[in-house]
């Protein structure tokens, strides 16, 4: 998805633009790199069950990692992912060179709240697929909308995204829930949805799709498994890169901050630690 700042007309005179509180700074792609590469793509592709001939509408493709592994997985169709930001998208092509000869993807500039695609191209795709975009746009249904525009009849529309509410870590890390509680208000702050994916099946409804199915795709893992470190990892990224944002709207004192990512660290090195989280996930079809 676009890392830095999502504008377009938000329904009802509300927020029309929405900002991607991360940043887009060398430790938040590494970050998310590591995080779709080890920990969600695997699961994610699989859950796709792709026939390997589809053609793919990807919103939001930021770097383009899973964009490629979707292309891979489709030989004889072909995948185009949208990316507003244009490093995002400068990274993206730069990454898909190599796979120039092995697989049929193609990254455009375009904005998710105001896709232009070519007459033909409307109601042409098989399958368009979103993730981790929605809890970052001003007008999730608009986006959705978009989406069931772009695929034929028949054709099917996959949401997945984060419900943070779902988190829990066991034995809690002392204070941990109360700066997660601080990190989730910012959504709200900048027009945000924190819990967009439980309205996943909601969205894909009112956006004029038929819901077939939802699942999570879990995310969490314990002490002992060779990925916790990886796990343990990211979730401390996903707060520290998030650092300004929350002391900057004055939702955490700053001295608190950092004892609580102190006492986090120790934590994950528990023998019994556990991280419990799932990634909300979608699906529906185009009457």
């Amino acid at each position: 998805m676009d890392r830095s700042r999502i504008s377009g007309g938000g329904s009802g005179g509300g927020v029309s633009e929405s900002v991607y509180i991360h940043g887009t700074s060398e430790e938040e792609q590494r970050r998310l790199s590591l995080m779709n590469d080890v920990l969600l793509n695997p699961a994610s592709i699989r859950e796709m069950a792709l026939r390997g001939d589809e053609s793919i509408l990807d919103f939001g493709a930021g770097l383009g990692q899973f964009t490629r592994l979707m292309a891979h997985a489709v030989p004889r169709g072909r995948v185009v992912g949208i990316e507003r930001n244009e490093e995002q998208l400068a990274g993206a092509r730069k990454l898909a060179e190599a796979d120039a000869e092995k697989v049929r993807v193609e990254f455009r500039s375009g904005d998710v709240l105001d896709l232009r695609l070519g007459d033909r191209e409307w109601g042409s795709f098989d399958l368009a697929h979103a993730r981790f975009l929605l809890e970052h746009v001003p007008d999730p249904l608009r986006v959705v909308k978009t989406m069931v525009r772009a695929v034929r009849p028949g054709g099917r529309i996959i949401l997945a995204d984060d419900d943070h509410d779902v988190l829990r870590l066991w034995p809690e890390p002392p204070g941990f829930n109360d700066l997660w509680n601080a990190y989730i208000r910012t959504y709200d702050r900048i027009g945000n949805d924190p819990y967009v994916g439980r309205r996943l099946v909601s969205l894909l409804h009112e956006a004029g799709a038929v819901p077939r199915r939802n699942t999570w795709i879990f995310f969490g893992g314990c002490a002992g498994m060779e990925i916790f470190e990886v796990l343990a990892a990211n979730m401390a990224g996903v707060i520290r890169t998030a650092r300004e944002t929350i002391l900057g709207m004055s939702l955490f004192e700053r001295d608190a901050f950092e004892t609580v990512m102190r006492g986090y660290e120790r934590w994950a090195k528990r023998p019994d630690a556990a991280l419990w989280f799932a990634v909300a996930w979608a699906e529906g079809t185009r009457p």
